[in-house]
């Protein structure tokens, strides 16, 4: 899902580009789900070179990923979430979401807490976070915009928010997740 979200992405935002980055996100890859940790890792260290567009990408990216999660659940699971309590909703939703990440890649995981309406995720092991040097921006807006989407598209307003990257030189991946849902949140310190 990973790589088809980002070759999407790439698409859509640089199309004129798309041909270079082909050379590693091949079609036939992309059908048959060989596509290497390599050649990823290829594609978002020319991606990271591309300035503005890499954070375009990438949160494109997440946002097809939350899409085509949901579009691959089982119509029933996807009844059963929406029709549940907004407070058993969010928790079913972290889950997914955890699922997501591990869908994305992986050897990634992720932990998430909840309480008064602020969610931490901590993502393992990002793919996006994978440098040699430290980035001067967070890497990991693909999760940012999928859990996002992923809220959205179950009707929790939400607002996802990168507060700590290993890709900047921290530990671990943070996100901060604010449930929104008719209630303005100043800010998501917590």
């Amino acid at each position: 899902m990973l790589v088809a979200s980002l070759h999407q992405g790439i698409a859509d935002i640089l199309p004129t580009r798309l041909s270079f980055y082909e050379n590693w996100l091949n079609a036939e890859g992309l059908r048959e789900g060989t596509i290497g940790l390599a050649p990823l890792y290829a594609v978002l260290s020319f991606l990271r070179q591309e300035g503005e567009a890499y954070q375009m990408i990438t949160t494109r990216a997440g946002e097809y990923a939350a899409e085509w999660t949901v579009a691959s659940m089982p119509p029933l699971q996807r009844a059963a979430i929406k029709a549940a309590p907004a407070w058993l909703r969010t928790r079913m939703l972290l889950r997914l979401a955890r699922q997501l990440v591990r869908n994305s890649y992986t050897g990634s995981r992720a932990i998430s807490r909840f309480r008064r309406g602020l969610a931490s995720i901590d993502v393992r092991a990002s793919v996006f976070c994978t440098v040699r040097e430290p980035a001067s921006q967070p890497l990991c807006g693909f999760y940012a915009a999928a859990f996002t989407r992923l809220l959205t598209l179950f009707n929790m307003h939400a607002r996802a928010e990168v507060v700590a990257c290993r890709g900047t030189g921290q530990p671990t991946c943070v996100l901060k997740v604010a449930m929104l849902n008719g209630q303005a949140r100043e800010g998501l310190e917590a």
